[in-house]
C-alpha cells in the first residue's frame, strides 16, 4: 500500500507542543507518537546535525511513513512498538539519557477515517481497532469470546457509559446466534441499549473509544511510560504530552502533580519545606488548550490538553 496520505491528518497543538520542549539545538528527543510525523518533522527543524529523534508508533502505516523520513534524515531512528517499549528501546539504540519526550496520546485522523481499521461506527467495516494490525487480538475477537462482566467494565470503566451493563448484556445475548464482526453491527447493537440521546453525539461514541482504549491498552501504555521517561530525562528536559479525554489526562495530571511536590508534612514536623529534598519535576505553565480557531480549523482538536514538565536534579523514585 502507498505510503501517501489519502485521508489527510492535522498534527494538533503544533506549534505549542514543540515549543514546550524547549529544544536543545543538538540533543536528544522522542516522539512517543509519531502518526504521521507532523510534531516530529517541526522538531527536526529546530535540531542541528548532531541531533537525534527517536520516533515510536504501533501502526504499520506510520511506521511506513516514519521509515521515509529516516531515510532522508540519518538523525531519525524508527521504532515499530508502543511506547511502553521505551526504556528497551532506547537501551538497544544506546541512549542513555534524552532532553525531552513528547506523546500526542490521540487516535489519528487516518486510523479514524479509514474504513478497513474499523474504529469509526460512521462506516461498516470489520470490527478491528487495533493500533498495530500485525498483532493482537482485534475487537471482534475480543467481543466473541469476553464475559459479561468483563464487558461491562471495560464499557463503563473506559467509556464511562451509564447503560455500559444492558449494552453488555445485548452483546452476550446476540453473539449467541451471530458473531458481531462490524462496526455496523456493533454500532446498531449499542444503539439499541442506550436509552438517553447526548446531543450531539452518536450513542456508539463512548462504546468504541472503550473497546478501543482495551484493546490497545492505552491507560495500561500511559502509566508504564510516564516514570521511564522520567528517569531517562537529562536536567532541565522536557516532558509534554497531550491528551484526548478526561481518563488520559487524569493519569498525566496526577503523575506530574505527585512527582512535582513534597508530601504534605504533619503540623508537628520540625522541618522547613525548603530543607526536603528536590521534587523530581516541576510543572511549567498551566495546561494548554487548543486556540479557538484550530477548533474551527479541526474540530477533533477540541478536547485535547498538552501539559508539560521539566526535570529538575531531584532524585526519582519511581
Amino acid at each position: 500500500m502507498s505510503t501517501q496520505e489519502v485521508h489527510r491528518h492535522i498534527t494538533v497543538l503544533l506549534n505549542e507542543a514543540v515549543a514546550a520542549l524547549n529544544i536543545r539545538e543538538n540533543g536528544v528527543y522522542v516522539d512517543g507518537t509519531f502518526g504521521r510525523g507532523g510534531h516530529s518533522k517541526l522538531i527536526l527543524s529546530k535540531l542541528g546535525s548532531q541531533g537525534r529523534l527517536v520516533v515510536f508508533d504501533k501502526d504499520p502505516q506510520a511506521i511506513a511513513v516514519a521509515n521515509e523520513l529516516a531515510a532522508q534524515d540519518k538523525r531519525v531512528c524508527v521504532v515499530h512498538n508502543g511506547f511502553a517499549t521505551f526504556q528497551t528501546a532506547l537501551d538497544e539504540l544506546g541512549i542513555e539519557k534524552i532532553d525531552g519526550a513528547l506523546f500526542d496520546l490521540g487516535i489519528s485522523s487516518p486510523q479514524i477515517d479509514e474504513r478497513a481499521r474499523g474504529f469509526s461506527f460512521r462506516f461498516d467495516a470489520p470490527l478491528d481497532m487495533r493500533m498495530d494490525t500485525t498483532r493482537g487480538q482485534s475487537a471482534a475477537e475480543w467481543l466473541a469470546v469476553a464475559d459479561e462482566q468483563q464487558i461491562h467494565e471495560v464499557i463503563k470503566n473506559y467509556g464511562e457509559e451509564r447503560f455500559s451493563r444492558q449494552i453488555a448484556r445485548a452483546i452476550v445475548a446476540q453473539r449467541e446466534t451471530a458473531p458481531i464482526d462490524t462496526t455496523g453491527k456493533l454500532a446498531q447493537l449499542v444503539a439499541k441499549n442506550v436509552f438517553t440521546r447526548e446531543r450531539g453525539q452518536d450513542p456508539a461514541t463512548r462504546t468504541f473509544q472503550a473497546v478501543r482504549i482495551f484493546i490497545n491498552r492505552e491507560l495500561e501504555e500511559v502509566k508504564a511510560v510516564l516514570p521511564q521517561a522520567v528517569q531517562r530525562l537529562n536536567t532541565g528536559g522536557r516532558l509534554a504530552l497531550i491528551a484526548f479525554h478526561s481518563l488520559e489526562d487524569r493519569i498525566v495530571k496526577q503523575f506530574m502533580k505527585q512527582h512535582s511536590q513534597h508530601a504534605p508534612l504533619p503540623k508537628w514536623a520540625a522541618v522547613r519545606e525548603a530543607d526536603l529534598p528536590q521534587p523530581p519535576l516541576a510543572l511549567i505553565g498551566k495546561a494548554v488548550k487548543p486556540s479557538e480557531n484550530e477548533v474551527q480549523m479541526n474540530p477533533r482538536a477540541r478536547s485535547a490538553v498538552l501539559r508539560v514538565a521539566e526535570r529538575t536534579e531531584g532524585k526519582f523514585e519511581g
